[in-house]
């Protein structure tokens, strides 16, 4: 199973990250100094995606051209000599095939992910919901297409979740297959915890095959009156055997504000120019 192609769901309106989000999609929010968009897409790049399909609302394209050249932007910097900032900008610039695909309307993430279906054709294709971040030694799609083409067939990302969490995700019931590889036979989107058929939750990465699209299309309205992606998955576990892999790495949910705060900290620490400094922030707050 060979994927070449991954769709980025980026239609969203932000509502949990307003104010910030009215004017500047939340994708574009940054990760230190990085727009989220570009941290997911640079894990597209290191798992061997060659094209992105970004899923946008209408009139709202600063994700697009964040991963375009900024070519005034590029000669202002090159006439001043300034090479670092020249070369830092330079990298931003997708060195994928970018293609966009529109939500005209907000009726669920799986309705957004339907709206690739010209773009992507008839193959298998990897799902990233920019939300999620994840630092992770082997990038987090590139774990989940691994299980793919070991399975020879679709894979969500799992993760557990607290109790008190799970009202938030769509939760699955599984068996374990293997090395954190399980086979999926039900999920339920938000469930009440006494609902919820384990603690397993389903996170912003997929890899998915073609027969998907039909179920999407003939998808109805679910949780929230929404287009559910998790409905799809549970149409298509009826006709052939669906996995779920629990991921390595730190999950950083950018759309929440703990979360958004905790990837400040996490990927900061991460960086020689800022660790220090920021570990001796951290000191004197925890010491005061």
């Amino acid at each position: 199973m060979k994927i070449r192609k991954a769709v980025i769901v980026a239609a969203g309106l932000g509502t949990r990250m307003l104010p910030a989000s009215k004017v500047i999609p939340k994708e574009i929010l940054p990760v230190v100094d990085r727009p989220a968009i570009q941290v997911i897409v640079e894990e597209a790049v290191a798992s061997g995606i060659t094209e992105v399909i970004l899923v946008l609302s209408p009139g709202r394209f600063l994700a697009r051209e964040q991963l375009q050249p900024a070519l005034e932007l590029e000669r202002h910097l090159e006439s001043r000599g300034k090479s670092d900032l020249l070369a830092m900008i330079r990298k931003t610039n997708a060195p994928v095939k970018i293609t966009t695909a529109l939500q005209s309307e907000p009726l669920g993430l799986g309705h957004a992910v339907l709206q690739a279906r010209e773009a992507v054709g008839d193959e298998p294709f990897g799902v990233f919901y920019p939300d999620d971040i994840v630092d992770s030694e082997t990038p987090l799609l590139q774990q989940i297409i691994n299980a793919a083409q070991k399975v020879d067939g679709p894979v969500v990302s799992l993760m557990k979740v607290r109790r008190e969490d799970l009202s938030k995700y769509g939760i699955v019931e599984a068996s374990k297959v293997g090395d954190r590889l399980y086979h999926l036979t039900d999920m339920i989107e938000k469930p009440p915890p006494e609902k919820a058929p384990s603690d397993f939750a389903i996170m912003g990465r997929y890899v998915l095959t073609p027969d998907i699209w039909d179920l999407l299309a003939n998808g109805k309205p679910g949780a929230g009156g929404e287009i559910q992606l998790t409905d799809a998955l549970m149409a298509l576990s009826q006709k052939r055997k669906l996995y779920g892999y629990e991921f390595e790495g730190i999950r950083y949910d950018l759309g929440d504000r703990a979360g958004f705060i905790a990837a400040q900290v996490g990927f900061g620490l991460k960086r020689p120019d800022l660790a220090d400094r920021l570990r001796a922030y951290l000191r004197s707050v925890i010491s005061s």
